[in-house]
């Protein structure tokens, strides 16, 4: 890799993918509302600041997100739904990063090896949930990963060597996560950003469209 994107770099696990990269020397742009005016729920704003970016990118990760927004939490029931909290997790997890993927023909090169992921979460699998609740991120999430295999099939029309991913990080210890933990077993940002890296390393066009987790291994749709 020698020039990546990371969208959503002021986060826990973006800023820890940002930092493993320019270790490895790779050159990185790196922006996020806070910094650059990116806001993924904002159409305009997406057009305009990937607009200015020149690329190419052999790398570009998706790595915003959010589990409770607007003070609104994971719902416990279906009963607990909301129709606007539903619809701000669809905005910043589902339609965000189809907004980015939308750029993805022109800010990636068409005749080397490349990658595109988008981080998922575990618990958007249909076949893997078995326990139910928090509907609304589940099913952000769930969209996000058939807007990733639907672009993956259209990119490969044009990019034969791209790949474009669903990851899911595993636990991480960040803001994000940090009082939903309880008793599960997480990582450090820079531990699962390691991890994420190795991964991508690994990937080839074969394995365009799919959805994998922090240690290589497929997670059913």
């Amino acid at each position: 890799m020698k020039n990546a994107l990371v969208i959503g770099a002021s986060g826990g696990i973006g800023s820890a993918l940002v930092e493993a990269l320019e270790v490895r020397g790779v050159s990185v742009t790196g922006l996020s509302r806070s910094r650059d005016g990116l806001d993924l729920t904002d159409e305009g704003s997406v057009a305009r600041v990937l607009g200015g970016l020149d690329g190419p990118f052999d790398l570009v990760i998706v790595a915003s997100g959010a589990l409770e927004i607007a003070g609104a939490e994971p719902e416990k029931t279906i009963r607990a739904i909301d129709a606007q909290a539903m619809m701000d997790q669809f905005a910043l997890n589902a339609v965000g990063p189809a907004l980015v993927l939308r750029e993805a023909g022109r800010l990636l090169p068409r005749e080397e090896r490349t990658v595109f992921a988008v981080l998922s979460a575990r618990v958007g699998s249909i076949g893997d949930n078995r326990i139910g609740g928090w509907i609304s991120y589940r099913a952000a999430k769930a969209a996000v990963n058939q807007i990733v295999h639907t672009a993956a099939i259209e990119l490969a029309r044009t990019h034969k060597k791209a790949v474009c991913v669903a990851l899911h990080p595993g636990t991480v210890a960040t803001e994000f996560t940090r009082k939903y933990l309880g008793r599960h077993p997480a990582v450090e940002p820079a531990a699962a950003a390691g991890k994420l890296l190795g991964v991508i390393d690994g990937l080839t066009p074969n394995e365009t469209g799919l959805f994998f987790d922090w240690a290589g291994k497929r997670v059913e749709w």
